[in-house]
């Protein structure tokens, strides 16, 4: 059973935050990007390392056996959290990057041909983008895409002028990494398989800010990372319908992933270790095995609730600094716990910068989102994202900082 959520007290477990930076106790409002880690995960991968550190399935020895249970368990546990419905459909991969590079290869090679189309938005990642460019110009398809509204919401008016029978794949994400934009993406999923579209979800946001479950949102691929989510940096993982992953040619060729091999070719091993070649990232798998376990417990509904206030509070505050512009849906619900913006004529880069100094960290740039830039017509906006240890303190101290800003821009 999990207890009532104190964001103070859940900042105290994440050792990270303890620190100052600039003679400043840290401010961080860079979740977006990466999240800090709780010492209860830090303290897993420890435990991994000094007492279970072997190779994975290979070997018969008790450390190997040991590594072995740990990494599958932990297999098991993150394809809970998503709700897959087998533990097979879960595949290991390095992050959200290469869970979408491995489909965008291994099934788009095969079933992607000249004149067949690609479907993905404007408001994507370059994570999202970048792939399916390679396939469209490997396959001679057509890449698509639906354009974004004036606050950078998908603009569903013309969906079906680009989502046609031509279409071969629908590649989305579930929540804008630059604008914190929520997709409707069951929608989506639903007009994309009325013709015959699979459907492609980059979830490296939406797996940290909501309860995902991939049957309710009956879409085909679904891709995360750990280090969003309080886990560690190096792992993530694709999930997939088993048929979808039984019918694919592996993205790799290597130990692990093979049943036989022959002279001159080889079979390969039962799905997912088809798609997982080589020594695995078995402490990474372990890490984020245990971060699934620290967010249960903390309780998903907690987290979306404290975030939910506090974005009610950080937007009125954030709105009411004079000479700002804020980017992305006016509606909370539309929107996840981000506030992209600019301020005035100061460039991004100062702003983190000048935040920086009074211990505030936040992201500046195009957030590898450069087409949601060119449609605002900027270059670059600050951005600062909250998650589940951030206060209404952490707030204050950027409504502060972005008054220094106006001082010295003044």
């Amino acid at each position: 059973m999990t207890t009532r959520f104190d964001p103070v007290e859940m900042r105290s477990r994440f050792p990270a935050l303890a620190q100052e930076v600039h003679g400043r106790p840290l401010v961080y409002l860079d979740s977006a990007a990466t999240s800090q880690k709780p010492r209860a995960v830090l303290d897993v991968i420890d435990e991994y390392y000094e007492h279970d550190n072997a190779n994975v399935h290979r070997g018969i020895h008790e450390l190997s056996r040991r590594a072995t249970v740990a990494y599958e368990e932990a297999r098991t546990k993150v394809a809970r959290w998503i709700n897959a419905a087998d533990d097979s459909e879960l595949v290991w991969t390095r992050g959200t990057t290469e869970a979408i590079n491995l489909v965008a290869m291994a099934w788009g090679l095969d079933n992607v041909a000249e004149g067949d189309e690609i479907l993905i938005s404007v408001l994507e990642h370059h994570s999202n983008i970048v792939p399916w460019q390679i396939l469209a110009a490997r396959t001679k398809a057509k890449l698509r895409y639906i354009e974004l509204d004036d606050q950078g919401r998908l603009d569903l008016s013309t969906l079906d002028e680009v989502l046609t029978e031509r279409t071969k794949i629908l590649a989305i994400s579930h929540v804008s990494n630059s604008l914190g934009t929520i997709n409707p993406v069951r929608t989506l999923a639903e007009a994309a398989h009325r013709v015959g579209a699979v459907v492609m979800v980059d979830g490296a946001q939406g797996a940290v800010h909501t309860q995902v479950d991939v049957q309710a949102l009956g879409v085909d691929f679904y891709a995360f990372s750990g280090h969003k989510m309080c886990g560690p940096t190096g792992i993530g993982a694709l999930w997939a319908k088993k048929e979808l992953l039984e019918a694919m040619a592996p993205y790799q060729g290597g130990g692990e992933m093979i049943h036989i091999v022959g002279r001159d070719a080889s079979t390969w091993a039962s799905v997912p270790h088809k798609f997982e070649a080589g020594t695995p990232n078995i402490a990474g798998a372990v890490g984020m095995g245990a971060a699934v376990d620290f967010l249960t417990d903390v309780g998903v509904d907690s987290i979306v609730e404290h975030e939910r206030a506090l974005m009610e509070y950080a937007m009125d505050r954030v709105r009411a600094v004079p000479g700002i512009t804020v980017y992305g849906p006016e509606s909370l619900d539309e929107r996840s716990a981000v506030i992209s913006f600019t301020l005035g004529d100061a460039h991004p880069h100062d702003i983190s910068t000048i935040l920086d100094a009074e211990g505030v960290a936040v992201r500046a740039g195009h957030h590898c989102a450069q087409l949601v830039m060119k449609h605002f017509e900027v270059a670059a906006t600050a951005r600062a994202s909250f998650y589940l240890y951030n206060t209404t303190d952490d707030v204050d101290r950027l409504i502060e900082g972005l008054g220094k800003v106006r001082e010295i821009f003044a």
